[in-house]
């Protein structure tokens, strides 16, 4: 074996150990969740001694009287309505970034840039008076009506950085032919844009699936509670703690997760590096 061959083979085991240790947590996890509450904390085999499908029907049952599907369906919810919004109002934004000319355009993306750099930690007090004040508190408004604004600005950029490369030519031969700002957007633009739409889709699918910070604050009422909220109420810091149903619900919350980027890994990898383009 050459010098090369010894080379490629160490990288790989290096490779190998590595992605074993990253992944170590979610196997002992997937396999917590076939134990009984005493055997996961007192058992450090991967292999359940006596495998057992309890937790995930405990687990199904739910909290407070709702199930884990209700919950399932609220994430779903919110998630669904974010991608909407996200995919109209950010794409709108960005063309007029991108392809449109008017009067402090530079001026308008330094400022919505500017906002990238803003902790949510610094506007999530205004916010909740806000949305107090509007009646919006324990409803899923905050969570989803924000974004019909495009108050997302990296999904912006991102969308800037990838209708910069779409051909100008393009664009203004549709004017030539007489189509307005608008048909220019959803017929030529938007089409083009598929990859960075796919991947602003699911990046919104992935942050507000795993969102537990805004959830919480907005959210009181057991029956509007995610995924998230509802996975932390199966450990109470002051009772009883489910920890076999909590590691069971944590792994039928991540399978959407899993199932989204398989499907469309092609089209996330082809958004971020178009995207990351100049144009």
């Amino acid at each position: 074996m050459g010098e090369q061959s010894r080379s490629i083979v160490t990288y790989y085991l290096f490779i190998t150990l590595l992605a074993l240790v990253m992944v170590y947590p979610l196997l002992w996890m997937v396999s917590a969740s076939f134990k009984d509450d005493v055997e996961i904390f007192q058992s450090s085999s991967l292999i359940p001694q006596e495998p057992t499908f309890k937790n995930y029907i405990y687990g199904w049952r739910g909290v407070s009287g709702y199930t884990f599907g209700k919950f399932l369906f609220n994430s779903f919810l919110i998630c669904f309505v974010g991608i909407v919004a996200n995919i109209f109002s950010c794409s709108m934004a960005a063309f007029a970034f991108a392809k449109l000319n008017f009067r402090f355009k530079n001026i308008f993306f330094a400022i919505m840039m500017t906002t990238l750099m803003l902790p949510i930690h610094v506007r999530l007090i205004p916010q909740y008076i806000i949305f107090n004040k509007m009646g919006w508190v324990d409803t899923f408004f905050p969570l989803t009506i924000p974004r019909f604004f495009a108050v997302d600005g990296f999904f912006v950029f991102l969308l800037v950085q990838f209708m910069r490369n779409i051909p100008n030519e393009i664009v203004d031969a549709a004017r030539i032919d007489g189509a307005s700002a608008l048909q220019i957007y959803a017929k030529i633009v938007m089409p083009l844009s598929k990859p960075a739409l796919v991947t602003v889709a699911i990046f919104t699918f992935i942050w507000t699936w795993n969102d537990f910070l805004s959830q919480m604050i907005y959210l009181s009422s057991p029956s509007k509670f995610t995924v998230s909220l509802a996975l932390r109420m199966f450990v109470d810091a002051t009772g009883e703690s489910s920890w076999g149903a909590l590691f069971s619900m944590s792994c039928v919350s991540l399978l959407p997760l899993f199932i989204m980027f398989i499907v469309f890994q092609r089209f996330l990898v082809e958004g971020i590096m178009m995207g990351s383009l100049k144009g």
